[in-house]
């Protein structure tokens, strides 16, 4: 490919540089008795040069080889405290000098907060004492993050389990230069559809690295500092206790490792043993797993989901599937629900079926809990109230459309229970507190209600009222009837509020200032309008501040993301709220209201196909038509110029992007971020596409924008981040599309931003994409 000159990381307008880099508002986290209230101080954007450090990628992992965590995460810098009725802030006592801070998590009691600082050479794990507001160093144990959250609380509060670096270890393996001998991959006659994955393993080497820092103790930490180890120097994926303090369930990942599949299809072996590491019972010793069916309702067949139950002192449940993980065998019942409980010497105890796939369970108690079961070919979802001791039959609660949002119940409030773990919160008539999102022909109006589970009726306590967006958090006091919330408005920011649901009033308990003063006055409107074929859609509008129509129609920058649906009139939903307070990340396209432009943000853009038609058979015709009318729309209104139309979208939206210029002369420009133009690329199914490239190659071709490069005539800026680790979204899919288009004299310009993954992070690359944007947008849709 053609190198242009380069001049280094450029910066945008300063307007522009000033919103992306603003300081990230806290994050919140309130204790269960609506008592106290933690702020973590969110990192700014990290330097390219802390991206550019050492990274090894191994089984679908990045792993930082210097502390043994994984290569890419946030971190908080700071924490702060304070009474949830009160407003002073309490400053902690005893944090490190340069705080990166994560895997924060209360203690049982919610007495104290453990979390980890991650130093260069090490990852630590803290306790914050919140009577005294004073943090401290547990051990001096390095904690082994490769698998994520390194630790987890005993019930008595007292201690910790934490999975940490084989002390004295040795160096890491060392690749050989010269390799011994040819990857050989084989099968032997075996259907063994997947798709793409990254970061996989390649050799031995990579296999040796992987054991290497993968390899961790299980050690029980105490408050005081001492540290007793139970487990011996094995993988181990995870550990947790159960809800009694007295067992363990143990998941070990075991050779052989796999050139296909990341970790977590690796062999494991789960087995229980009691709190001093004694073996009991191995549950399971699943082997190597490279054959699941493609179909988005298959599962492995062999057992899966093992937890323990958090209702009873000591139990373990999991999921069996009947129909061998394959949604094409027919059977009567798709999984069942397994428990076991100590001493773990009895038969299993069947407590579900369910007719479609598991997908999740919500415990009460011994008698009572909630089971969802799932089907994606019918977008269908059922929720049963299940009797775990088996004195009762399943009652169905909600059969629906996962697709409907207008009609979802929304999710049972929790609270935690004798062992400290989250349990329905049932109150004395069976009823239970139901918080949703509230969706609606309004928009989002989040709400509370109370559900009886005995005669299935719903009394509604609270609505969010215009002009307000405003979500419910907790429930504090379930006989008050006082909850927690975080409102904002079209010009308020979020910030939290006590409202008492019967007095109907609220008292605001924070006080963020303004993140963004450069989008004060922008005008937000939600539109609605109507595709050719009659489904409904809706887009954000933004204006710029003190833009009259008088002063003429506006260039404009449309953004969207494809959704597959099953069902028109789920299709024409809205989401969102009109009354939301603008908010901006990295990505967004918001950014350009600054400069003159009009925004369609979130513009819906429904792929539908009903009955036995899949979506992607008409994708084109229904992604240009979505486009038009949107456009169409904003034009009608007086406020979007027609001929200065630019379009963006990441991932599939810039796969969208590519479709929409190769297809429509809708635009005069596109920007297309990490996105995959050639399906051939990704042949067992992608997105929400499960049919194979040989199933449907029509479908493959014609969604294809590689294939049709030739078209192109309308401006594309690529960019795409080196380091892009998303399925399917291979570099090459970038790079291949730009040689091709160039190669056909396309006006195309292709931006690779080192060490970037699929979201981009560094600030230098952020600040970089935006100056590539804006000058794209001025040069080919502006003038």
């Amino acid at each position: 490919m053609d190198i242009c000159e380069n001049d280094g990381y450029q910066t945008p307008p300063k307007v522009i540089a000033d919103l992306v880099t603003a300081s990230p508002t806290p994050s919140v986290s309130v204790d269960s008795k609506g008592e106290w209230m933690v702020l973590l101080q969110r990192a700014a954007q990290p330097s390219i040069a802390q991206l550019a450090e050492p990274e090894l990628r191994l089984a679908g992992l990045r792993i930082n080889p210097a502390n043994n965590g994984p290569s890419r995460t946030t971190y908080f810098v700071g924490i702060r405290l304070r009474k949830v009725v009160g407003k002073e802030e309490i400053a902690i006592k005893g944090l490190p000098e340069k705080p990166l801070l994560n895997y924060a998590s209360w203690s049982p009691d919610e007495s104290k907060i453990a979390f980890c600082h991650s130093s260069p050479e090490k990852i630590e794990l803290w306790i914050l004492d919140i009577e005294t507001a004073t943090a401290k160093k547990v051990s001096n144990l390095a904690m082994n993050a490769v698998f994520g959250h390194p630790y987890s609380w005993l019930s008595d509060g007292k201690s910790l389990l934490a999975k940490v670096v084989v002390p004295n270890r040795g160096n890491p393996p060392q690749k050989n230069a010269v390799r011994t001998g040819p990857t050989i991959l084989e099968n032997l006659g075996k259907t063994n559809p997947s798709r793409t994955y990254q970061d996989l393993l390649k050799n031995e080497s990579d296999e040796k690295l992987f054991e290497f820092y993968a390899t961790a103790e299980l050690v029980r930490i105490s408050l005081e500092g001492t540290e007793e180890k139970i487990i011996e120097a094995s993988i181990i994926q995870s550990a947790s206790s159960s809800p009694d303090g007295q067992y363990l369930l143990v998941k070990t990942i075991r050779r052989p490792f796999s050139y296909l599949v990341p970790y977590s299809r690796f062999p494991q072996k789960i087995d229980v043993l009691n709190i001093d590491g004694a073996f009991i019972k191995t549950l399971a010793d699943n082997p190597l797993i490279e054959n699941i069916p493609i179909s988005f309702d298959a599962v492995q067949k062999e057992p899966r989901g093992f937890n323990w139950r958090h209702d009873t002192p000591a139990t373990v449940y999991w999921v069996e599937a009947q129909d061998g993980g394959d949604p094409k065998n027919e059977v009567a019942v798709r999984d069942r629900v397994i428990t076991l409980s100590s001493p773990f010497t009895e038969v299993t105890k069947t407590i579900a079926e369910t007719g479609y796939r598991y997908a999740g369970i919500i415990w009460a108690n011994e008698n009572l809990a909630l089971i969802d079961e799932y089907w994606h070919k019918t977008r269908r979802v059922i929720t049963k109230i299940i009797d775990p001791s088996g004195g009762k039959e399943a009652v169905v609660l909600f059969d629906r459309s996962s697709e409907d949002k207008y009609n979802e119940p929304g999710n049972p409030s929790t609270k935690k229970n004798q062992y400290g773990r989250l349990v329905m919160d049932l109150q004395k008539d069976n009823s239970v507190f139901m918080t949703g999102d509230g969706a609606s022909a309004e928009g989002d109006r989040p709400f509370v209600d109370i559900l009886n589970l005995t005669t299935k009726e719903t009394n509604r306590l609270w609505r969010s009222e215009a002009p307000f967006y405003e979500r419910p958090i907790a429930i504090l006091d379930n006989e008050k009837q006082i909850i927690l919330t975080i409102r904002e408005s079209k010009q308020d920011n979020p910030n939290y509020f006590i409202r008492d649901l019967k007095q109907q009033n609220s008292t605001q308990i924070t006080f963020f200032p303004h993140p963004y003063p450069a989008l004060k006055g922008v005008e937000k409107q939600v539109l609605k309008y109507k595709r050719h074929d009659g489904v409904e859609l809706t887009a954000n509008l933004y204006l710029p501040a003190d833009y009259q129509k008088e002063q003429g129609a506006l260039p404009c920058l449309l953004e969207a993301y494809p959704l597959e649906f099953k069902d028109k009139s789920n299709a024409g939903q809205i989401s969102g709220s009109p009354y939301e307070f603008t908010s901006i990340y990295w990505g967004s396209p918001i950014f350009w209201v600054t400069q003159g432009f009009a925004i369609l943000e979130g513009t819906s853009i429904p792929i539908v196909g009903e009955g036995t038609t899949e979506p992607n058979d008409t994708y084109l015709e229904q992604l240009v038509a979505g486009a038009k009318a949107a456009i169409d729309e904003g034009a009608k209104l007086g406020v979007v110029d027609p001929n200065k139309v630019g379009v963006m979208g990441h991932s599939y939206g810039g796969f969208m992007v590519a479709n929409l210029l190769s297809h429509s002369d809708l635009f005069k420009a596109g920007i297309a971020r990490s996105g995959a133009y050639n399906r051939t690329l990704t042949p067992f199914g992608f997105q929400g596409e499960e049919r194979t490239f040989w199933q449907t190659p029509e479908t493959y071709h014609k969604m294809s924008p590689f294939n049709y490069a030739d078209k192109m005539k309308i401006p594309l800026l690529l960019i795409h981040g080196e380091a892009d680790n998303n399925t399917g979204t291979f570099p090459i899919q970038s790079e291949r599309y730009y040689n091709a288009l160039k190669g056909l004299g396309a006006t195309v310009r292709y931006v690779q931003l080192p060490y970037e993954s699929h979201g981009y992070q560094a600030k230098e690359s952020i600040l970089h994409m935006l100056w590539e944007m804006n000058t794209w947008l001025n040069t080919y849709v502006k003038e």
